[in-house]
């Protein structure tokens, strides 16, 4: 890779969760890139101005209770619950792919994660048609914000 954001581009829900079945431990990152993250790899609780000891990022490991259920229903809702992201936090933020070690939690009780390596962004198709799966299930979820975009 010859940069840190130059990094090739899931483009499909089937895609993605190829990859989660076939590797653990990923995260998705929504922020402006690796080539930005790397830098400084540790995030900033945005109440208290604390800085944290890694990067927050959210899992995207099918937990074994979800059994047989679709893995594309898995990813689609992992997406979907930070798709306001970008929105929120402005021009330049969206959703890459990495893989690292836990080095705790955030105050939102997230994955801090350190020595990073980074394997892909994802498209915003791949937001669109995880809205669309979301969409298509027939029970309201939880409080949390899924405003997406």
């Amino acid at each position: 890779m010859s940069a840190p954001d130059d990094l090739p581009v899931v483009t499909t829900l089937a895609e993605l969760a190829r990859l989660v079945e076939r590797h653990r431990g990923l995260y998705v990152r929504w922020s402006k890139g690796p080539g930005t993250d790397l830098d400084d790899v540790s995030s900033t609780d945005e109440l208290t101005g604390v800085p944290m000891p890694g990067l927050s990022a959210n899992p995207l490991d099918v937990e074994e209770w979800w059994e047989d259920r679709s893995p594309e229903l898995w990813v689609a809702r992992r997406l979907y619950d930070y798709a306001h992201l970008p929105h929120d936090k402005g021009p330049g933020v969206r959703p890459w792919v990495l893989r690292g070690r836990e080095t705790g939690r955030g105050p939102d009780n997230e994955p801090l994660v350190a020595d990073v390596e980074p394997l892909c962004w994802i498209a915003g198709e791949v937001i669109d048609a995880a809205s669309d799966e979301v969409a298509r299930q027939q029970r309201e979820w939880g409080t949390l914000r899924r405003g997406g975009r």
